[in-house]
């Protein structure tokens, strides 16, 4: 006999809506101890379904740290990133990359934990390193525009922006999506570019 609801919830799914369920059980689970029978059974689908969508685990695991990476390379490709001077485009790309965590937070949640363990794993923390670097570099220019303080080494300052950022993921929790927590969200990155910068500036 056909599992008519199985069928149809197998025809309902999307790369999209698999790779929501799939980040949640990694996240909760983490990636070494999920299966691809642990994210069937998340899904309501059978695993023959899954396979329809993608090849297997890494493929999910690709394809959702690439989200949360594209989303981050995306601020620094921003207008108010390219042009102006370093202080300001590195202010934009912090204040852009708090938005980001923000509102794709399972997704830069899931990045921060990969541990290098697999290809792609591997390839997600190169990239990271690669975010960091041009971050680094803006930095370093504002500090020789005069802009920036100068007793604290950029990539030690760019180390301990990003561990403030990144801090956000053990603590923030939405609450569901509607215009509250888009305010907080700017609240939340309001405050982080405004205690970062206070502290980055050169005083006057």
């Amino acid at each position: 006999m056909v599992d008519n609801s199985r069928a149809s919830r197998r025809e309902s799914y999307t790369v999209e809506s698999l790779l929501a369920v799939t980040v949640r059980v990694f996240n909760e689970r983490g990636y070494d101890g999920t299966s691809m029978e642990d994210l069937s059974r998340a899904a309501g689908i059978t695993k023959s379904s899954i396979y329809h969508h993608v090849r297997g685990k890494e493929e999910l695991l690709r394809l959702a740290v690439g989200r949360a990476l594209d989303a981050l390379f995306g601020t620094l490709a921003e207008p108010e990133a390219a042009t102006g001077p370093a202080v300001s485009r590195l202010e934009h790309v912090v204040r852009r990359t708090t938005e980001v965590l923000l509102t794709e937070l399972p997704y830069v949640t899931l990045l921060l934990r990969v541990r290098g363990n697999t290809e792609t794993e591997q390839w997600a923390l190169q990239r990271r390193r690669e975010f960091d670097h041009q971050v680094a570099e803006l930095l370093a220019q504002a500090v020789r525009d005069g802009d920036l303080r100068t007793d604290v080494e950029p990539r030690l300052a760019t180390r301990l922006l990003f561990g403030m950022i990144n801090s956000l993921v053990e603590w923030y929790r939405p609450t569901g999506v509607d215009a509250t927590d888009v305010r907080a969200a700017e609240q939340v990155a309001d405050a982080v570019t405004h205690l970062a910068f206070g502290g980055l500036r050169t005083p006057r």
